[in-house]
This record gives C-alpha cells, structure tokens and sequence, in this order.
C-alpha cells in the first residue's frame, strides 16, 4: 500500500500520542496523581500544538488551491497524485467554460446591438451614457458622455429620473432639417449595484405614415362611394325638371319662373360639380399599383420643368435644377412625373406674387440609419412659406390654403412617393420659402 507524505506524518503523530498515553497511564501506576498532572499539561501543549499545525497546513492548503484557480494551473503547488489536483482541474474547466460563455453572450449582445435600428443608450444616475450603439447616433446625431438636459430627449429623461416603473411615450424630434416621430421606453435596472438606466428609442415616423395613408383610403372609399349614389339621381332629377318646364308655361309672378329655372340650373351646376369633386377624391384611392422599371431620375425633372418653362418666363421666376450626376431609380415614370408636376406647379404659385422669384430643384444623396444612401430631392421656392401651424395639415386629403385649391396635389404626390418605398416630407429652412423633400427608397 502506498503512503504518501501526509499520511506517514499522521501515522507518526497517531503512535506518538498512543506512546504519550502509555506514559500517562504507567506513569500514573508508578508515581500516582501528581505525574498524571505534568502528562495532562504536556497532553495540552501537543494538542495545541497539533491544531496550530493543522491550522497552518489548511491555511497553506487553501493558499494554494486559490493560486492554482488564479493561474489556472491545478498542479501548481500539488503532487501529481493528490487527489485536490483533479477537484481544482474540474473547477478550473467550470470556470473558464463559464467564463468563454459569458465573453460569447457579451459578443453576441455586441452584434445584436450594432446591427438593430433601434437606438439603445445605458445612462447612470447622473444621466451620463454608459452605453451606446451606433443606432443611436444615426437617429438622434452625435452624442457626448453625457444625455445633453435641455434637449427634447434630456428633458424627457430627466423628467423620468426619479421613477422607477417603465415608462413609455411619443414624442416629435427635429434632427437637424428633417421632422420625425420617436417612440421611447424607458426602465430602471440594478446591476452590480448600480442603479442603470436603459432607454430605447425607436423612429415610427414610417409606420405612422402608412397608417394615416390607410385610413385615408377607407375614408375616401366609403365617402365616395356614398357622396355618388347621392349626387347621380339629382343631378339627373335636375336635368329631367328642366326639359319638362314648357316654354309657354306662365306663372301669376313672371319671376316665379325665372326662380325655378335658377334653382333648377344651380342644383344641376351644384352637382356637376360634386361629381368631379368626387372624381378628384376617387384619384386618391385609385391610385394603382406602380409598374416599376430603370428611370434616369434627372432626366424626368428635366423633362418634368420643360413642362413649366414658358409659366416660368412670364412671371419672371428662375426655375433651377441643381445635381451632381445621374441616378439610376426604380419606378413608375408616370406616377413620379406627376408627384413633380404637382409640387413645380405649387412652387411657381407660391412666388408669384414674391419680390423675388426662385424655385430650385436640388438632387443629393444622404446617408440612411441603415448606413445606406438615400437619394433625395428638394423642391424650394422663395415664396412666404407656411404658416407653423399648418404644417401638420398640408398632406391631410382636401385641406388647402388656396382660394380655388382642391387639396388633392400634395396628398397624392405623397401617396405616390410613399407607394414607391419612399415619402414626402416638408422640410423647414431658414431665411427661405416651402421646401418639400422627396425622398426615394
């Protein structure tokens, strides 16, 4: 059998205190109770001194185990067959698989985070970002170590600082010229004993502009479907009243008739017109699907503000085409030229009676949240502008600030650019006029 150290030196101290024992009892035999004292005290020193011993061993012991965990070295300190070895190599495999699946989650939450378009900031109780993904940047702008407070965002995180329930809200956000809808969510956390703050922060821009589209839609639908059946019978029921009035027929008041005949010709004018009111509406939810094919987009603007020249001539306004190379799109011509035939014919509208009078169009590329390019157009003029409190209704169908306006032009041109992946934006400039930017998906 086999001893290894630790074993003999406990067989060694085991006989010497089987010895002491010994002693203890002949001498007890021999020198009576007086010797029994004396062995009784050096019984006590040895056991002290056993446990002081035992004590500094396990101290040792522990010494090195925690340094063979440190250094991931479960020999260190050990003979090859002590049986601690094999129990600190197992540990030390726990750790370190633990260890590799933690460092695999944190790279896996990297990735995540950078590849979302959701911005997501950590903040700490003095509202300083402890985290950040590149998202956040793309949708708010560049951003410091700290949430800046007098911002629409710092305020509204500030605001929440002392609540520890999630929080959810809306809110608009101008970043730099281009007006937009955040959805932000707000929850407290502890980790590692430091209270945290996440804040995630999403653009619903998009989805809230397909939803009103969509509203749109239904609303026109059952509109016109309702307004037509109403307007078809009168305005038939007119025509049929007047081919019955004789011509020889007379009333005790001459006027009387030219009474009837009024009424009768204005409910027929009245409908008629109605109908092509109707007819405008029906554009709005008729709007077929885009038959999409290559289009050397300035081409089309070209094409499109040859349309407007000679109105542009004789009210003496520049109308200017500003791009820096060919852009290569995917869309219905038809469609497009007509959303650019809209928006020119408004602008010119918009300077004429201006002292100076510009409509430019601009075509440039900027980049998207996804790191893409968006290609974009502005279509500027030097007009008065729109009123602040308007500019939330100029898309809505049939609203118009126009005398004789139908409020069709912008909202279909909308539709369109929105049909095509894109939209239409107002866009706000200072020390200009109306800016509307087209964007193309």
């Amino acid at each position: 059998m086999d001893f290894n150290i630790d074993t003999l030196k406990q067989t060694t101290w085991l006989a010497l205190y089987s010895a002491l024992l010994l002693g203890c009892y002949y001498m007890y035999q021999q020198q009576g109770a007086s010797a029994v004292v004396i062995i009784m005290l050096l019984m006590v020193l040895f056991i002290a001194f056993k446990l002081l011993s035992i004590h500094q061993r396990s101290k040792h012991k522990i010494e090195l185990i925690i340094r063979a965990i440190v250094n991931n070295d479960p020999m260190l300190g050990f003979a090859r067959n002590d049986p601690l070895a094999d129990k600190i190599a197992q540990i030390s495999e726990r750790l370190q698989s633990s260890r590799l699946e933690a460092q695999t989650q944190a790279q896996y939450l990297q990735t995540l985070l950078i590849h979302i378009d959701i911005a997501i900031l950590v903040l700490d109780d003095n509202n300083k970002i402890v985290h950040k993904n590149p998202a956040s940047e793309k949708l708010l702008g560049r951003l410091g170590t700290n949430i800046n407070p007098t911002d629409q965002i710092g305020q509204l995180l500030t605001q929440q600082a002392a609540y520890a329930s999630p929080y959810k809200t809306t809110m608009s956000w101008q970043n730099g010229e281009q007006m937009d809808t955040l959805s932000v969510h707000v929850s407290h956390c502890k980790i590692q004993g430091k209270s945290l703050k996440l804040v995630s922060i999403q653009s619903i821009y998009q989805a809230l502009a397909a939803k009103e589209q969509q509203a749109y839609k239904r609303l026109t639908k059952v509109l016109t479907h309702e307004v037509a059946n109403s307007i078809a019978p009168l305005a038939s029921l007119a025509d049929t009243a007047m081919s019955l009035l004789p011509d020889e027929l007379t009333f005790d008041d001459p006027e009387d008739k030219d009474d009837i005949n009024e009424a009768l010709t204005t409910l027929s004018s009245r409908t008629a017109q109605l109908s092509n009111f109707i007819k405008r509406f029906h554009q709005i939810t008729s709007l077929p699907k885009p038959q999409l094919q290559e289009i050397q987009l300035p081409a089309l603007i070209e094409r499109s503000i040859s349309l407007f020249k000679a109105q542009a001539q004789s009210q003496e306004t520049q109308l200017l085409f500003n791009h820096q190379s060919s852009c290569l799109v995917l869309g219905d011509s038809a469609q497009i030229e007509q959303a650019l035939i809209n928006l020119i014919k408004n602008a010119l509208e918009a300077v004429e009676k201006s002292s100076h009078k510009e409509v430019c169009l601009t075509l440039f590329q900027q980049e998207n949240l996804n790191g893409g390019q968006h290609l974009l157009l502005d279509i500027q003029d030097s007009g008065s502008g729109i009123a602040p409190h308007v500019i939330d209704q100029v898309f809505v169908p049939f609203f118009t600030t126009k005398k004789q306006g139908s409020g069709i032009g912008l909202s279909l041109s909308r539709q369109i650019m929105i049909q095509h992946g894109g939209d239409l934006k107002y866009v706000t400039k200072p020390d200009s006029g109306a800016c509307f930017r087209l964007i193309f998906g």
